[in-house]
């Protein structure tokens, strides 16, 4: 018997489990790789100090999680895990004079609570390019020397390791919920049962699935997001910024020679993974004006996933209701990997009846 069950170990249930075993829990952790999970396709973009978004409970994960960073990679590194994917390269913003302007006000603003700003700095056209140098147009520039950027197919897996370390057990596997006079008992894979005192659910868009034998469901939607990879003649890119643009348009040099271009934000009824023409013809609309080199680039994939989403877009995490034995966490969107890490670290706070430093009343299930 487990103490804690975990299905589904994208970025917020692999971190779950890492917390909790590193605690001495007795963990097994699940997952059937669901070729559309987020974790798997997000560029994973970590700098949450210029958005203008407003939500402020959105915003505070978002900054915890930014942070946690500082902590989480020195720890996993300690462990022997050193390709977490994590890397500290700055960010820049491009944008109109008077939007940049704004954003340079908001980050100046949250500096004295967001100390992993570390600089914020107006940019030149031509600084821009000797950071960037596929960048052509730039009206306005503005550079956050402590945004980074982290590949959560990497992160996921050292987290995974680090888990096992802490003697976790791993599973690919689909499992179902058995409840037996209606309690959750644990979960069913295959023919085996698996009990456990709790069971935690982080299965992204598909965790209405596991809820119907309960009768329950959650406001969970997904967004399918398009990134097109490209190959790009440059072997020192590794160390180039990130870059956010207009519309949504990010650039971000995943490792020498390849440029991930997104992303696509669109309403999904169904779990569609196909790559489109449009999705393809919105992205490079978008960044060859600011880019024009990228018409001579090689593409080598279109990656799709599904986000996670609430109706207003914030996060759910807590225990479910008539059913105290169940905890979820769920509803990250396009920030997972800016607050997975993070998220689930409170998630695994939540199983043991540890203080939180999130007040769950601003996060709580619908």
């Amino acid at each position: 018997m487990y103490s804690h069950i975990i299905v589904g170990a994208g970025i917020l249930g692999t971190s779950t489990a890492y917390h909790l075993a590193k605690q001495g829990a007795n963990v097994l952790l699940v997952d059937r790789k669901e070729a559309g999970r987020a974790t798997h396709v997000a560029a994973g973009i970590i700098c949450p100090w210029m958005t203008q978004r407003r939500n402020k409970a959105w915003y505070r994960l978002a900054n915890n999680g930014a942070h946690y960073y500082d902590k989480l990679i020195p720890e996993l590194e300690a462990l022997g895990e050193t390709t977490t994917g994590y890397q500290k390269v700055g960010t820049i913003a491009l944008h109109e004079t008077s939007k940049i302007e704004k954003m340079q006000m908001i980050a100046e603003n949250r500096f004295p609570e967001a100390p992993a700003i570390q600089r914020i700095e107006r940019l030149t056209a031509d600084q821009v390019r000797s950071m960037f140098p596929l960048i052509e147009f730039v009206e306005d520039a503005l550079f956050v020397s402590g945004g980074a950027r982290v590949d959560g197919r990497a992160l996921r897996a050292a987290m995974e390791r680090g888990a096992i370390k802490h003697a976790a057990t791993i599973l690919e596997a689909d499992a179902s919920l058995v409840v037996v006079d209606g309690h959750v008992q644990g979960v069913q894979i295959g023919q085996d049962i698996h009990y456990a005192d709790q069971v935690i659910l982080t299965a992204g868009v598909w965790v209405n699935e596991l809820l119907e034998p309960l009768q329950t469901k959650l406001d969970i939607r997904a967004e399918k997001g398009q990134i097109l990879h490209l190959d790009i003649s440059n072997d020192q890119s590794k160390e180039w910024p990130v870059i956010m643009g207009q519309r949504g348009l990010y650039l971000v040099s995943i490792e020498d020679g390849k440029l991930a271009l997104g992303s696509t934000h669109e309403k999904q009824l169904d779990y569609n993974l196909q790559p489109t023409v449009k999705g393809m013809y919105a992205l490079l609309t978008r960044a060859i004006p600011v880019a024009p080199a990228l018409e001579e680039a090689n593409i080598n994939e279109m990656r799709v996933g599904l986000r996670p989403y609430t109706s207003n877009s914030l996060p759910v995490i807590g225990r479910l209701a008539n059913h105290p034995n169940v905890l979820i966490a769920n509803g990250l969107g396009a920030s997972g990997l800016t607050i997975g890490p993070y998220l689930g670290q409170e998630l695994a706070k939540l199983a043991l009846d540890q203080e939180l430093e999130i007040d769950l009343n601003d996060y709580l299930l619908q």
